[in-house]
């Protein structure tokens, strides 16, 4: 196994006896980082300073990675042009803050008779929202709810697509 002292500098591969003894030698423990490195990867340290880094790190790890929020906007088949326009602005806030959106029209009796209006409706925010998204969940029924979910286009994807588009133009050929 390849042996890590407390300085953080390699000894080199060693039997498990000969880093044990190390370790012992130091008085701290033997702590095996990658199990499944080839050789396996452990390091000389206290094990109780080895957890309390693991803990840091992990919770390091938890803040950077903010899970998006799914925020629900509510609309109706034959919503007003105000109405309209307000729920869009609030759908725009929620895509620029990184969070999904839950867009659900909701319908009510002699209503159900008229689903394509809730489609159109859908059809058309997409068309008017201010950011690229992705749709997480097509449109579909859960009841009297037409229901579908989109997310922001992340900023990676959107960089890697604009360096695909810009390598695949063609360059114009110089005739003279």
């Amino acid at each position: 196994m390849r042996v890590i002292d407390e300085k953080g500098k390699q000894v080199g591969v060693l039997s498990v006896p000969e880093a044990l003894k190390k370790a012992k030698k130091a008085e701290l423990d033997l702590v095996e980082i990658a199990p499944k490195a080839k050789p396996p990867v452990t390091k000389i340290i206290d094990f109780g300073k080895f957890k309390y880094q693991e803990e840091k790190r992990l919770k390091k790890a938890k803040i950077r990675a903010k899970a998006a929020e799914v925020k629900e906007i509510r609309f109706s088949p034959f919503i007003g042009e105000a109405d309209y326009n307000t729920r869009l602005e609030r759908v725009n806030e929620f895509l620029g803050d990184g969070d999904k959106a839950r867009l659900v029209v909701k319908f009510k009796g002699r209503q159900m008779g008229s689903k394509q209006f809730g489609y159109n409706l859908l059809k058309r925010v997409l068309e008017e929202v201010k950011t690229e998204v992705n749709i997480d969940m097509e449109p579909k029924f859960l009841g009297r709810h037409l229901v579908m979910v989109i997310s922001p286009m992340s900023k990676n994807k959107t960089k890697n697509e604009n360096k695909t588009k810009i390598k695949n133009k063609k360059k114009p050929d110089k005739k003279a």
